[in-house]
């Protein structure tokens, strides 16, 4: 038998449900209830921890299977077995990192109370597609409890993701370089198409307020990450061993990763610290193979063979790599004719426990024991609770290295006083606990900020526990926190959708001081002439967002043109493609002449309303959109995080478009209360189903495009009234 059809005999064996497998999933499913509210939010109930889980994973394959297996496809490495030789690269670098054998020993060694968790999360993929044969799975045909281990922590884009897929083709490829489905990411803008340079920034806003400040006396928390749209569903999840947790649940996994439980809740954001090094190391060819030099010895390079399946259009084809591997990590790229070998946390078992753990985690207390751990990597976590506390979490994984060396660039690998020495304490990180003004926040920026004056100090700390600075979210958060006591629920939800825009604040000043210089110099019969209408516009502008704004769609346009200059080579003169600062008077001027003459040339006129131009529109249930000009859309008035705007809609032209189309930013927003009981509003961008006769398709994108959140259903007697459907899974 040939290797494809032994391929496909092992993959037709292995989806085969056994009448064993059945009785067990239709046994289980019995002690599983169901009920879909008004909304389609899925409220998931069961005895044990486990019965709950299998029917939080039937619940999500219903709403989007595609969702998470495209998930597991990518967290095993197997995403070119569907998408074709273009995902080769990304697969090879997930490859380096999880090996199902690893995997699977790690299951069997996982805490009893865990199995059971791996066990339900397969057993209730599994039953939905037994139940549904209508499904035709890409790849994954059956789901066996390992997987879980492979995808445990929950961020939109992992460590893993930092390793440069160029790199990683540039070493191990062939001499020409390979057509490639990736857009790799680069420092160098003017190396790049507009795609990557008007990419939304990644990341999301937390903001915890302590009682002291709040009208009711109770902490409130926002809870806002900003992912790809779709990428996290809606979900409340209850046993009757002690869960009841409700937020949004990355596709695939079985812990809610923002939410709150009955007396806490947990905001994670993007983090900034350094904790991924890079090695360069010398490599010494001897006659028993490749050996790397480290301190006064020669070590072995450990050499291991990994097979990449690829879709064909004859069916599925392999390469073979052959990889290289230090006692840091694997050798990942080449610079300068050296080998660079990459070294980051890796813990998937200790990751699962503390992500699945920290939802049931009643209090400061306890939360703070999960965190021990430390297995949050790329996160900063944002906390409150019903006793008033609330708190910032610095990223979980810092490791203690020797500051003398810079550890932003390779480090000599030879060298082992550059290795890691432990992993800092939470006691030893920046974070801060119930500070006397009563408010944290963090929007991906530094901790410097996170409450104001009262924040953490960079003197005090390692200059690896954070690469960047402040950003102009965090300023927007700032302003207005600071000096306020008189918070309420919908009061925090306003703040989530103030229409500021600080940067636009700091920039648009400039740009009519630039004109107002060059009118008095060139005559007025001069292209300049068409400009001082608008101008006088943005003279007049109070830098805030909305539907009906022309000055926010001169602003935006303007922003765009004086990035795509700057990459265009202004930035030798000084100039930052995302701020004002340096630029020259021409430079501005030319960049919004080009943003006038762009609305004119896309809509037929400059005075074109904002809302007129940033649409959202869901169409079908794919995870990468297609957008038509033609097609109904609804308006939006917030704008790209790049701004400053807290609600962050990262929109752009597609498929030839003129209009933008949001397809990411905002993707879940809630602001919860904490006291006696919890209290909550919440809106999801677009709807929970991925099917487009689902009601629920996009049945909440008025609400997300206006900031009206609704109330969520956390007791069982808020569901009186807002029921749609109960069921057992399978029923």
């Amino acid at each position: 038998m040939n290797k494809l059809l032994t391929f496909v005999a092992l993959v037709l064996l292995s989806s085969c449900a056994t009448d064993s497998d059945v009785a067990r999933w239709e046994e289980r499913a019995q002690g599983v209830t169901i009920i879909r509210d008004d909304w389609g939010i899925p409220h998931i109930s069961g005895d044990t921890d486990a019965d709950a889980v299998f029917g939080l994973m039937y619940a999500q394959a219903e709403d989007d299977f595609n969702r998470i297996e495209v998930n597991f496809l990518n967290s095993q490495g197997r995403l070119a077995e569907a998408e074709g030789e273009g995902e080769i690269w990304r697969d090879l670098r997930m490859k380096l990192f999880i090996d199902p054998e690893e995997m699977k020993a790690m299951y069997a060694q996982s805490p009893a109370w865990l199995r059971d968790l791996m066990d339900a999360w397969a057993d209730g993929l599994n039953y939905y597609l037994h139940t549904h044969p209508e499904v035709t799975p890409r790849v994954i045909t059956r789901f066996e409890p390992w997987m879980a281990l492979t995808f445990s922590e929950g961020s939109i884009g992992g460590d893993i993701e930092r390793v440069s897929l160029r790199g990683l083709e540039d070493l191990y490829g062939d001499t020409d370089r390979q057509a490639t489905a990736y857009l790799e990411d680069t420092p160098d803008l003017a190396t790049v198409g507009d795609a990557r340079l008007f990419a939304e920034p990644t990341g999301s806003n937390g903001i915890a307020v302590a009682p002291a400040n709040t009208v009711g006396g109770d902490a409130l928390l926002l809870i806002n990450p900003h992912t790809a749209f779709s990428f996290r569903a809606e979900v409340h999840v209850t046993s009757g061993e002690g869960l009841n947790a409700y937020g949004a649940v990355t596709g695939g996994q079985f812990f809610v990763y923002q939410g709150v439980n009955e007396t806490a809740g947990w905001m994670h954001t993007s983090s900034g610290v350094d904790n991924i090094d890079e090695y360069l190391e010398t490599i010494v060819e001897r006659e028993d193979g490749l050996h790397y030099l480290y301190g006064d010895e020669e070590r072995r390079l450990v050499t291991r063979e990994i097979t990449v399946p690829y879709r064909t259009d004859a069916g599925l084809a392999e390469r073979v790599f052959t990889v290289y591997e230090t006692h840091r990590g694997p050798i990942v790229r080449a610079t300068d004719d050296r080998w660079v070998s990459v070294r980051l946390m890796e813990e998937p078992l200790k990751a699962l426990q503390q992500s699945y753990s920290r939802t049931k985690a009643a209090n400061l207390d306890e939360f703070t024991e999960t965190m021990r751990l430390h297995t949050n990597s790329s996160n900063n976590t944002l906390f409150a609770d019903a006793a008033g506390n609330i708190a910032y979490f610095h990223s979980n994984f810092i490791p203690v290295r020797d500051p003398a060396f810079d550890y932003t660039q390779p480090v000599d690998g030879s060298n082992p006083a550059v290795d890691w020495q432990g992993i800092h304490s939470v006691e030893e990180s920046p974070n801060m606990i119930n500070p006397a003004n009563g408010w944290v926040q963090n929007t991906n920026n530094w901790p410097f900020s996170v409450s104001g004056p009262l924040s953490p100090r960079p003197e005090d700390y390692p200059a690896y526990v954070q690469r960047g600075g402040e950003n102009y979210r965090g300023e927007h958060a700032i302003m207005l926190l600071q000096d306020r006591s008189d918070f309420t629920l919908d009061g925090l939800a306003r703040a989530a959708y103030d229409g500021y825009i600080p940067a636009f604040a700091a920039m648009v000043p400039e740009l009519v001081q630039s004109y107002d210089r060059m009118a008095t110099s060139v005559p007025l019969d001069t292209d300049l002439f068409k400009l001082t209408e608008p101008i006088e516009l943005l003279r007049d502008w109070d830098f805030r967002w909305g539907v009906g704004s022309v000055p926010t769609a001169l602003a935006v346009f303007w922003g765009r043109e004086l990035m795509r200059l700057a990459r265009e080579g202004a930035r030798a003169s000084g100039g930052s493609p995302d701020t004002a600062d340096g630029v020259p008077d021409e430079l501005r001027v030319a960049a919004f002449a080009a943003a006038v003459d762009r609305l004119e040339e896309d809509f037929g006129t400059w005075r074109t309303p904002w809302g007129e131009i940033n649409r959202f529109q869901r169409l079908t249930g794919d995870i990468v959109q297609p957008h038509d000009d033609e097609a109904p859309s609804i308006p939006v008035g917030f704008v790209s995080g790049r701004w400053g705007s807290l609600a962050s809609f990262g929109a752009g032209p597609h498929n030839g478009s003129k209009k933008f189309y949001g397809t990411s930013g905002n993707s879940f927003v809630a602001v919860v209360e904490f006291g006696d009981s919890v209290r909550a509003r919440a809106v999801t961008a677009g709807g929970l189903s991925s099917d487009p006769a689902n009601p629920h398709f996009d049945d909440q994108a008025e609400r997300y495009a206006t900031g009206d959140l609704r109330s969520v259903y956390f007791y069982p007697d808020q569901l009186e009234g807002h029921t749609e459907r109960e069921y057992h899974p399978g029923g």
